[in-house]
This record gives C-alpha cells, sequence and structure tokens, in this order.
C-alpha cells in the first residue's frame, strides 16, 4: 500500500526483507540518476539496525554491478564519539556491511572522525562539508534515516539544544553517552530526497505521530525533516505502520 501526502510518500511493505530491497533499489536508481546529471552520487547513510540489511544487499553482486561507486561520496547523517572499531560505530556498520564490499574510492568515504572533544568531531566534520559541497549549503542527493520509538531521528534527541542549531551543519550531542554529533534541520532539509527506513511495532506510535502530528504536542525531531526543495519518502513494514500480517 503507498499514499502521498503532499511532499510526503509512504510505502509499506511486508517486512524488513521487502522494505530493504526497495531501500536498496531506490540507492541504485537515485545514483544512477545523479551520476548522469552532476557527474557524481552524494548520500548520508543511517547506522541502527534497520539499514543493515539493506546495505547488504547493495554489495551484492546484482546491485553492486549498477552502480558507479568511483562517482559515489558516502557521508553519515550522525555518529557515536567513538573509536571506528568500537561495535556502536555507523561507520563501522557500514564498512561490514557494503564499504568493505564495493570499489568506492577510499577519499570517496566521510566519515565523522572520533575526537576527545566532539564538539572538534562537529567542527571537523563541518570543514569537511564545506570542503565537499564548496562551502555552500550541502545539497545530498540522498539521505537515508531511521527512527526511535520517541520519534527522533539521527541524533537530534527530543529536548536537544541541538534541535534548535541555526547555521551550523554539524553539531555536538555531548549529553548522551557516548556523546554524538549529528548533521542538523539544515542540512537534512536541503536535501534533494529523505528516506526513511522504519521497522517494527515499536516504532508504530511515533511513526504515526510524524505522519499526522499529534494536537497538543511538540512535533517530534523526525517531524521537523522538510525539505524545502526536495521529497521525504518513508518506506516502513507493515508492524510500523500498525498493520497486522493477515
Amino acid at each position: 500500500m503507498d499514499s502521498q501526502d503532499r511532499d510526503k510518500v509512504v510505502e509499506v511493505f511486508d517486512d524488513l526483507e521487502g522494505l530493504s530491497r526497495a531501500a536498496a533499489g531506490l540507492f541504485s536508481r537515485v545514483a544512477r540518476e545523479a551520476i548522469e546529471s552532476n557527474g557524481r552520487f552524494t548520500v548520508a547513510l543511517a547506522g541502527g539496525g534497520t539499514p543493515r540489511r539493506t546495505y547488504q544487499l547493495l554489495a551484492e553482486p546484482r546491485l553492486r554491478e549498477e552502480v558507479r561507486w568511483e562517482a559515489v561520496h558516502v557521508f553519515w547523517g550522525d555518529e557515536r564519539c567513538v573509536p571506528p572499531d568500537d561495535p556502536r560505530s555507523n561507520a563501522r556498520m557500514a564498512r561490514q556491511t557494503l564499504l568493505d564490499h564495493v570499489p568506492v574510492p577510499g577519499e570517496n568515504v566521510h566519515p565523522i572522525v572520533w575526537m576527545e572533544d566532539p564538539r572538534q568531531s562537529a567542527a571537523d566534520y563541518e570543514a569537511v562539508l564545506r570542503t565537499c559541497f564548496a562551502d555552500t549549503l550541502p545539497r545530498l542527493d540522498l539521505i537515508f534515516l531511521g527512527m526511535g520509538e520517541d520519534g527522533h531521528t539521527a541524533s537530534l534527541f527530543p529536548g536537544s539544544p541541538a534541535l534548535d542549531e541555526g547555521p551550523g551543519w554539524a553539531v555536538a550531542v555531548p549529553s548522551k553517552d557516548p556523546a554524538r554529533v549529528t548533521l542538523t534541520y539544515p542540512v537534512f532539509n536541503n536535501a534533494v530526497l529523505i528516506a526513511f527506513l522504519v521497522s517494527g511495532g515499536n516504532k508504530a506510535d511515533a511513526l504515526d505521530r510524524v505522519l499526522h502530528g499529534s494536537p497538543g504536542l511538540e512535533p517530534s525531531s523526525a517531524a521537523r525533516i522538510r525539505p524545502v526543495s526536495g521529497i521525504v519518502r518513508f518506506l516502513v513494514d507493515r508492524a510500523a505502520a500498525g498493520e497486522s500480517g493477515s
């Protein structure tokens, strides 16, 4: 079942496998179109468990061969401030499932680098973005995002000062353990395409609130993802959509 509400497109799949196959196909299609139009494809990856299968599928021969990996530039929407070999690292998960298995040049992979001071990590990542996007607000071709049970996305948590970050492109979230670095709304909302990957019945309430609002409550972090001239797609399984499997 598909539904559309202005700039929001919702696609419901039977399970995580179906969701992941659709997300992998979307990555491949958007990559081809961006490279044909602009000579490169810029994507920000998400962490967490839901996108893992998507990355594995992209590394399989059929989809791997559809993408011109030499023209792909990989970024991250957020990262935990942990060493790169830490199991909690989003970049480590992406390397193990995808990046170590495709011919993307090392210089085209732009992880958020762990520093003792997360504010320095954020400043360094903003400098990376400024270099890669010629000092103009990044316009990523595709951003994958997940969603927490509380409606947060990336490391934009309820009540966090990061929610109100103005001109900055990357900001530290030192209140979490471990601390994190996240891109900010100006970057997310300048993307060409945002794809939320949402799986599991524990996300159903949060997803419903994002899609339909909740009277008397502030919009959740994920609900504030509203590209100024782009599209938001929600690729969700039946459990997250609040549907039975029958």
